[in-house]
Formats: structure tokens, sequence, C-alpha cells
């Protein structure tokens, strides 16, 4: 049986790769509060982890609200697809890839 690559579906050991770029996106996207808990816990030194309570709650909040919205793994897993796509096309992965464009155009 020929495997069709335009098939969007999924193999077992690619469902890693969705939560992965979840993750990544969710802490762009809850950008401030990343920067929030960051810069308290840079200022408590040791205590961060007490002192820091609120910002930390704030973070967890934000970024659980992106893991369990489904629209976004769905936004997510359309990613990770174009650019599985994208390999098996050019053989070349996304970030060798971006590091390759020209800068002056």
């Amino acid at each position: 049986m020929a495997l069709n690559h335009a098939e969007p579906h999924l193999r077992r050991v690619e469902d890693v790769l969705i939560p992965k770029i979840m993750r990544e996106k969710a802490r762009e996207r809850c950008s401030e509060q990343v920067q929030d808990f960051t810069k308290c816990c840079k200022d408590s030194g040791i205590l961060g982890v007490v002192k820091c309570q609120k910002e930390n709650s704030a973070l967890k909040e934000c970024l659980t609200a992106y893991y369990n919205d489904p629209d976004f793994h769905e936004e997510c897993k359309m990613e990770y697809l174009k650019q599985r796509e994208e390999f098996r096309k050019t053989g070349i992965p996304t970030k060798k890839r971006l590091r390759k464009l020209p800068t002056s155009m």
C-alpha cells in the first residue's frame, strides 16, 4: 500500500511534536506573564518559589487556557502538517530553511 504524503494523518511518533509547538506558541502568546514570572524570580532569588506564586499562577492560567483550547490545538496541528509537507518537498528542515533565506531583498 502506497503512502499518500498529502494526507494530513499523523503517525504516533508525531503526536509529541504538536504539543511541543503548542508549548512554544503558548509561551509566545503568554509572553507578558512569562516576563512577569521571570522578573519576579530574578528579583526574589531563592525565595522565588514562595514570593512569585501570584505570577506563577497567572502564567499557568494563561498557558493552560491555550493547552485546553481545541482551536489552538488544531492551529498548531495544521502548522506542523504544513512544516512536514514542506520538509517532504524540499528535504530541508524548517529551521535550516529559515536560516538559508536571503537577507537582502
